[in-house]
C-alpha cells in the first residue's frame, strides 16, 4: 500500500476497528461538536449583544447637551441654564498641550490602534470586575467614548463587549480627529462640568486655549475620577495624579525634564468661576420660568440656546449694592439687636460648618455670613469660607458694646462687610446685622418696557422668594396717583382748592375717622400740595368723592392685578400690590399714558444662530395724554418739596411718591426719570415693624437714589415733555418676531352727568405752590439715548384690567389711619 494511502486511513481513522480507534474517532467528534457549540454560543453572543448597539448614524447626528447662555444688553454673559454644564470646540480650538496631556495619561497608542487594545481591554474588563473604583485608565479613548456615549456604568463582561464592538465601529465610520473631539466634549470632569472647555472655565476661569501646562495636565487628570482627584474636594490627591500626568508626559517625550519640573512645582492654581447667575438670580429666575414655559424644560437646559435678555448688568451691580448697602444702614439705625444663631448649641461643628454664601465669590464690599472661631475682648476671629476675619472694636463701635466678648460667643453666626484685604492673608470687614430686614428693587425702560434690574431680596442663597414679583404688601400712600388720577380723569385740576380737616365716613362697619401721619390738620390747600405733602384726608375725600369704584378700576387700568377689596381706606393704601405692578404702572405717566408690560427677554437664538419666535410685546393706553402730563405735575412736586424733596439733589428731571403703611410695615418709594422708572420697597416678611419714623422717605428712598444716581449719569440732558409738545413715541419693534401687539383702546368717558361734583375752582392767583411750573424750568424735549428700529406713536385708548381672583384681606375694614 503506498504511504499516502496509508497516512489518509490513519487520519480519517479507518482500517481495522482497533478499540484505540474507536475512541479517537468518538473523542474528535464530541471535540469537533464543542468547537462548534462554542462558535455558536459566540457568533449568538455577538448577535445578541451588537442588535442593540446604537447606530454610528446616530452618532453622526448627536448633539450633547449644552448650555443655555444669557447675555445682557451689552452682550456680556451673566448666567446660564444647563443639565450638563457643557461648551462644545471643534478639535482645532483644544491646544496641543491639551491633547498630548490627555494622550499620554489615557491611550499612548490612540493614533495607531484600531479603537481597541486588546491586552488593555483584558485587562479594563478584570478591574472593572474587581475593583470598586472606576479602572477607566485602562480603555482607549475610544472605549471610554463609546462607554459614556451609549453605556451604562455597569462592571459586566456583555457590558465591556459591547464596549468593544462600539468601539470598533466607532474607528470604522470616523477619523481620530473627530473621536477626539468628540470626547474632549463629552468627558465628566466633576462639579457638574462636561467637557475640557467648561472643565477649563470652571477650575481656571478662562477659555482652553489658555491653558498652561501644569493646568493642562490637571484637567487631563480627571477623567479617572472626576470626584476622587476633584482639586476642591482633595488637593492632594488631585496634586498627584497631575504630577503623574507630567511625568507620562515626560516618558512620551512630550516635554522636557526642565518643563516637567517646573510644571511640578507649580501650585493647582486654581481660579474657580463664580457661580452662574450669581449676579442676577431673582432676573435669571423670571428668565428660566419664561423660557421654560414658551420653549419647555429640556430646550431651554439642553440646547445651547443663547438668550440676549434686558438687564443691563452694570446697572444691575448698582442695584444690588444699593440694596445691600441700603438695608445695612437701616439695621445699623435700628440698633444691634443680637439674637444670634449659635452652630455649636445646635451641636454642629465650626471646622465642618459651611454657610450658602460661601459659595459666592467674596470681594471688597462683599455682605457675607461667617461663624465666629474666638472671641476676646478686643479681637472676633470670624471664618467666612477659606478665608479669616478679624473684627477690632471700631468694626463694632456702632453696636455700642466695647468688648467683642460681651455680645458674642464662639459659634455665633455673624453678617459682616469686607472692607479689604490685609497683608497676611486675612480679610479687613465689619461687623453688621442681618435681622431679617429684607428689600427688593425693580427698574424698567420706560419707552421698551424692558426689566433692566432686580433685586427680589438681600440673599438669594438664603431665600429664593421674590420679593419684587411675588410679594403683596401694603402699598401705603404710593397708591395715591390712582387716586388723583381718577379726579383728573373726573375734571379736578392741580390749582383746585381742598379741606384738609377733621372728618368722618361710614362705613359698613361704622364711622371711620382718618387721620394724617403728622396727627396735624392744614385746612384749606391746593390738590397739588396736598398731594406733594401725602395728606391722608384729601386723598380719602377725592375718593369719597369720584368712587372708591372707580380708583380701583383705575389701578387695574393701571396694570394692577391683585384684587382690591372696595373700602375706602384702599385709598391710602391698604391694598396689597407686588413692586412689579407698581413700577410697571408708574412707567405710564412719563410715558403719556402708554403701558408696556415689563418684558424680560429681547430674543432667543439656537446654537446654530437662528432666532426662535419671542413672545411681542403688550402695549396700552391707560390715560390720555392731559391726564398723564398733569399727573406728572404732581409727582414732579414730590420730589421738588414733598415727601421725596431729598432726591432734588440729584439735579435732575425726576418724580415719585413715597409710601409707608401703619406701623411702619413697609416702605416704598416708586419714581421716575424721563427714561427710566424704578421702585424699592423695604419690611420684614412676617410683616414686623420697621420701627418708629421709618417711612417711605427714610428706609427705601435712600435705597432709590443710589441706583437713579448710576442710572442718569449718562443722560444728562434729559427732560420730560412740556406742554403741548408732540406725543411721546415709543422704542418697540413693530415687526419681525418681537413685534408689539396692537394697542389697546381706552375705555370710553362716562357721562358727565354721572361724575362726582367738581371741586371747588381755585382763584386765578394760585398760591405760589401750586403754580404751574415756570417758564425757565420748563425742561426741554429729551433726545434719543439710542436709535429705535420702528418707533410707534399711539394714538388710540386701553381696556380695565381684569383683576385676579382672590381671598380679600382680613381686617380691610379697620384700615391703617396714618398712611403717607
Amino acid at each position: 500500500m503506498p504511504d499516502w494511502q496509508r497516512a489518509l486511513r490513519r487520519a480519517t481513522l479507518n482500517g481495522p476497528d482497533y478499540p484505540s480507534r474507536r475512541i479517537a474517532r468518538r473523542v474528535t467528534f464530541y471535540a469537533l461538536l464543542g468547537l462548534s457549540a462554542v462558535f455558536g454560543a459566540l457568533c449568538g453572543l455577538m448577535l445578541v449583544y451588537s442588535i442593540d448597539l446604537p447606530q454610528m448614524d446616530d452618532l453622526a447626528r448627536y448633539r450633547p447637551n449644552t448650555t443655555t447662555e444669557l447675555l445682557d444688553v451689552h452682550g456680556k454673559p451673566f448666567g446660564s441654564f444647563a443639565l450638563e454644564r457643557r461648551v462644545v470646540l471643534p478639535y482645532s480650538e483644544f491646544p496641543t498641550v491639551l491633547k498630548q496631556a490627555i494622550i499620554s495619561i489615557e491611550d499612548k497608542s490612540f493614533e495607531s490602534n484600531w479603537g481597541v487594545n486588546l491586552v488593555r481591554a483584558v485587562g479594563a474588563a478584570y478591574r472593572d470586575l474587581h475593583s470598586n473604583g472606576r479602572a477607566q485608565g485602562a480603555s482607549t479613548l475610544t472605549m471610554q467614548l463609546a462607554r459614556n456615549l451609549f453605556l451604562s456604568s455597569e462592571k459586566t463582561y456583555g457590558r465591556k463587549l459591547q464596549e468593544v464592538f462600539l468601539s470598533v465601529q466607532i474607528e470604522r465610520r470616523f477619523t481620530k480627529q473627530q473621536i477626539f473631539e468628540l470626547y474632549a466634549n463629552q468627558i465628566y470632569l466633576g462639579h457638574g462640568t462636561y467637557g475640557f472647555e467648561a472643565g477649563s472655565e470652571y477650575f481656571f476661569n478662562k477659555n482652553v486655549h489658555d491653558l498652561t501646562l501644569p493646568e493642562a495636565a490637571l484637567l487631563a487628570a480627571l477623567p479617572k475620577g472626576p470626584e476622587a482627584y476633584s482639586p476642591i474636594k482633595f488637593p492632594d490627591r488631585a496634586l498627584k495624579r497631575r504630577n503623574l500626568v507630567l511625568s507620562e508626559m515626560l516618558a512620551d517625550g512630550k516635554i522636557t525634564k526642565k518643563q516637567e519640573e517646573a510644571a511640578e512645582a507649580a501650585p493647582l492654581g486654581l481660579h474657580l468661576e463664580p457661580p452662574a447667575n450669581s449676579v442676577a438670580p431673582y432676573f435669571v429666575e423670571e428668565v428660566r420660568k419664561q423660557l421654560e414655559k414658551q420653549f419647555g424644560v429640556e430646550e431651554v437646559h439642553g440646547a445651547g440656546l443663547k438668550v440676549y435678555t434686558t438687564l443691563d448688568l452694570d446697572l444691575q451691580q448698582v442695584a444690588n449694592k444699593a440694596i445691600l448697602d441700603g438695608t445695612a444702614t437701616y439695621e445699623r439705625r435700628r440698633g444691634w439687636k443680637g439674637r444670634l444663631p449659635n452652630v455649636v448649641l445646635d451641636g454642629a461643628d465650626i471646622e465642618s460648618y459651611r454657610h450658602p454664601d460661601w459659595v459666592q465669590p467674596i470681594d471688597i464690599g462683599s455682605y457675607v455670613h461667617g461663624v465666629v472661631t474666638a472671641v476676646s475682648a478686643k479681637r472676633v476671629t470670624v471664618k467666612v469660607g477659606a478665608r479669616l476675619v478679624v473684627l477690632t472694636p471700631q468694626d463694632w463701635r456702632w453696636t455700642q458694646n466695647t468688648d467683642g466678648d460681651s455680645f458674642l460667643r464662639t459659634g455665633d453666626v455673624v453678617y459682616v462687610k469686607v472692607q479689604g484685604f490685609a497683608g497676611d492673608g486675612t480679610l479687613n470687614a465689619s461687623l453688621e446685622q442681618d435681622s431679617g430686614a429684607q428689600a427688593s428693587m425693580m427698574a424698567v425702560d420706560n419707552s421698551t418696557g424692558e426689566v433692566l434690574a432686580m433685586v427680589g431680596g438681600r440673599d438669594f442663597g438664603l431665600s429664593q422668594f421674590n420679593r419684587a414679583t411675588q410679594a403683596q404688601r401694603q402699598v401705603g400712600s404710593s397708591f395715591k396717583p390712582y387716586v388723583y388720577t381718577t379726579a383728573i380723569e373726573g375734571g379736578a385740576k392741580p390749582t383746585d382748592f381742598i379741606v384738609d380737616g377733621p372728618t368722618t365716613f361710614p362705613t359698613p362697619n361704622g364711622p371711620y375717622t382718618p387721620h394724617n401721619y403728622e396727627g396735624d390738620y392744614k385746612g384749606t390747600m391746593s390738590l397739588l400740595n396736598a398731594f406733594a405733602e401725602s395728606r391722608n384726608i384729601p386723598a380719602l375725600k377725592l375718593a369719597d368723592r369720584y368712587g372708591i369704584r372707580k380708583v380701583i378700576d383705575t389701578a387695574h387700568r393701571f396694570g394692577v392685578t391683585s384684587n382690591i377689596p372696595v373700602f375706602l381706606p384702599v385709598a391710602i393704601g391698604s391694598a396689597d400690590i407686588t413692586l412689579a405692578e407698581q413700577v410697571s404702572a408708574y412707567s405710564v405717566f412719563p410715558n403719556d399714558g402708554i403701558r408696556i408690560e415689563p418684558r424680560y427677554i429681547r430674543k432667543v437664538t439656537q446654537a446654530d444662530g437662528l432666532p426662535l419666535d419671542a413672545a411681542p410685546s403688550q402695549v396700552s393706553e391707560v390715560i390720555s395724554v392731559d391726564t398723564a402730563r398733569t399727573m406728572m405735575q404732581f409727582l414732579q412736586a414730590v420730589v421738588r418739596y414733598g415727601t421725596g424733596a431729598s432726591a432734588s439733589q440729584l439735579k435732575h428731571p425726576l418724580g415719585g411718591k413715597t409710601g409707608t403703611t401703619n406701623d411702619f410695615t413697609d416702605a416704598w418709594f416708586i419714581g421716575f426719570s424721563p427714561s427710566i422708572t424704578c421702585g424699592t420697597w423695604i419690611g420684614f416678611d412676617d410683616r414686623e415693624s420697621l420701627g418708629e419714623k421709618e417711612t417711605g422717605a427714610r428706609a427705601a428712598l435712600p435705597m432709590w437714589m443710589d441706583f437713579m444716581k448710576a442710572a442718569i449719569a449718562t443722560k444728562p440732558d434729559e427732560a420730560f415733555p412740556t406742554s403741548g409738545a408732540p406725543k411721546k413715541k415709543l422704542d418697540v419693534p413693530t415687526g419681525g418676531p418681537n413685534a408689539a401687539k396692537p394697542v389697546q383702546p381706552l375705555v370710553p368717558k362716562q357721562d358727565q352727568s354721572l361724575e362726582a361734583p367738581s371741586l371747588e375752582r381755585s382763584k386765578p392767583a394760585a398760591p405760589a405752590s401750586a403754580a404751574p411750573v415756570p417758564a425757565e424750568e420748563k425742561p426741554k424735549m429729551p433726545e434719543a439715548s439710542r436709535p429705535a428700529p420702528q418707533l410707534v406713536a399711539v394714538p388710540v385708548k386701553p381696556t380695565v384690567m381684569a383683576a385676579k381672583s382672590k381671598d380679600e384681606r382680613s381686617g380691610v375694614s379697620n384700615p391703617p389711619p396714618d398712611i403717607y
